[in-house]
This record gives C-alpha cells, structure tokens and sequence, in this order.
C-alpha cells in the first residue's frame, strides 16, 4: 500500500513536534523519574571501611548557582543519610540541565566542577569521617529520568562513579583515607 504525502508529512511533523516538547521539558530520552532505582545505593569503600548512603532527595534551593546557568535554571542541593550509621552525603549542582545530557565532575569547588561535594559524614568501626578538602575528588556524577532541569516531581536516579578522600578520626589517630564513591540510587523530589 502506498502511502499519501501528505499523511508522511503530517507523520514527521508529528515526530518532530513530540521530540521538540522532550527537549524543552528537558528530559533527555529516558522516561522521567528514578526507573527502578534503589532507594539505598551509594558507596564509600576502601581499605577497612564501607559506608553506604540512601534516602537521597533533591530540592532546587539555589545554594550554590552557577554565574553560566540560563534564565529558568536553579542549582539543586541533593542531600541523603548514611544508612548503616549517622552520617550524611551533600551534593550540590549548579547546573542540574546539564546532568541530563552528561556526566558531570565531581568537585568541591562549584567554580570549577559542576557536582559539588560538599559533605561526606560517616560512622563506622568507632571511627568518624568527613570530607578532606585538601585532596581533590575525582570521578563524575550522571542522571536518568531526570526532566524539567529537576523541576520534576518525579524524582529521578543518580550515579556516582569516583574517588574521594575522607578524614578518619579513630580517637587521637587521624588519617586521610582515599575511598570510592560509587553507586546508583534514588533521588526524591523535594
């Protein structure tokens, strides 16, 4: 069977209507929301210490803006619970609409890494840890599901793939410890 013209032009300009909403939603081809996403995921581990971090939520609070960011674009702070313990995992990203085309750095500096880390508490084999400022994180931080520049109620999922070093207190002891911070998790809406 043959097929009109103008049926095959309707059809494309249909197509190309529906992948023009998708990109002004923001959302990349990924159905928006966390797509199965565990709510407990991401892992800090390295010689002698595991510590393991969920309950992730994500709010636009604009508290670490980036000077690039275009009108309409609000930085997101990512917050989430240390789950075998009493610590806690802050993130903050200055340009969440690009988290939903890439992966982005890992930093602790906004300026220059788009995925700020700017806490990582734990608790573990009575030993504290937190974040050393001194050594700079590696790695990157990508999303699936994430639409609206994280606007979205849905939520969307996280990946963290990096290293990063962690001050460790074990009574007068006190080291840096290089971890990897790895996983895929869920973040909520806020």
């Amino acid at each position: 069977m043959l097929h009109s013209p103008s049926r095959s032009s309707t059809s494309r300009a249909l197509g190309l209507a529906v992948a023009g909403a998708a990109a002004i939603s923001g959302c990349s081809d990924d159905p928006c929301g966390p797509g199965g996403a565990p709510d407990v995921g991401v892992v800090a581990s390295g010689d002698a210490v595991t510590l393991t971090y969920g309950r992730l939520t994500g709010g636009l609070n604009n508290d670490c803006p980036a000077s690039d960011a275009p009108a309409g674009v609000v930085s997101m702070t990512i917050h989430g619970t240390q789950t075998d313990g009493t610590g806690q995992l802050t993130l903050c990203l200055g340009r969440p609409d690009l988290l939903t085309h890439q992966a982005l750095a890992l930093g602790h500096d906004v300026a220059s890494a788009p995925v700020r880390i700017i806490d990582i508490t734990g608790a573990a084999s009575a030993c504290s840890f937190t974040v050393d400022r001194a050594q700079p994180p590696t790695g990157t931080a990508s999303s699936s599901g994430l639409c609206g520049n994280g606007k979205s109620a849905s939520g969307f999922a996280l990946t963290l793939d990096g290293t990063v070093s962690l001050t460790r207190t074990c009574g007068a002891t006190i080291d840096s410890v290089k971890v990897t911070l790895h996983g895929r998790v869920a973040v909520a809406a806020q």
